[in-house]
């Protein structure tokens, strides 16, 4: 693996396991087995050495998210992305775990989730929405409402422990991982849409 690759791997762990604050510059040099003055040096600051640690991992896995045949109708284009979305979500958990620290502070780091990362995902969806609630088969759902309808599920994917308490086998294999996102987007996208249908006389 690529010294630079490496580094931040390690980074993505220990800011996964510390969150952001605990994750001290020192800290930060002793887990990636480095000088103290390095995430300075290389990156200009601890926020920046994040920054590229989010870009790396986060990058990473939208390049495995898979594309939708924009021909399908569009509830089931929905559910392929959402399910997507889970997919690639169970091969990164640590990215889970940096969300979680990071969705209840208001800070800069929220800012650049929200505009690099999570905004580009939901504008799919959005527009998937969009066209549902105006052709009656969906009731107008407002974004944060929409957020929390799809986000929570993640944990099915990466709350590993958990899961094996409530009956998950011990080694998951692909097969089984896909076909639990696809379980979990099904549950959501069905749920959308009954709200729609619960609208109609």
């Amino acid at each position: 693996m690529p010294e630079t690759e490496s580094i931040l791997l390690r980074g993505l762990e220990a800011f996964a396991e510390l969150g952001y604050d605990h994750a001290s510059a020192r800290e930060l040099a002793r887990r990636l087995g480095v000088s103290h003055n390095f995430i300075n040096d290389r990156y200009g600051s601890k926020a920046a050495f994040w920054r590229a640690v989010v870009d790396h991992a986060l990058g990473a896995q939208l390049e495995r998210m898979p594309q939708v045949d924009p021909s399908l109708d569009d509830a089931e284009r929905l559910r392929q992305i959402i399910t997507g979305f889970y997919r690639t979500a169970a091969d990164a958990p640590l990215i889970g775990r940096i969300f979680v620290n990071e969705f209840t502070l208001d800070t800069d780091r929220l800012d650049y989730l929200y505009d690099n990362y999570i905004a580009p995902v939901l504008q799919p969806m959005r527009s998937c929405i969009d066209r549902l609630v105006a052709s009656g088969r969906m009731a107008a759902v407002p974004m944060d409402v929409l957020f929390f309808a799809i986000i929570p599920p993640i944990s099915g994917m990466v709350e590993v422990p958990l899961a094996r308490r409530l009956g998950r086998s011990e080694a998951a294999s692909p097969e089984q991982l896909t076909a639990t996102a696809e379980s979990l987007a099904t549950l959501v996208v069905n749920g959308l849409l009954a709200s729609g249908s619960r609208g109609r006389p």
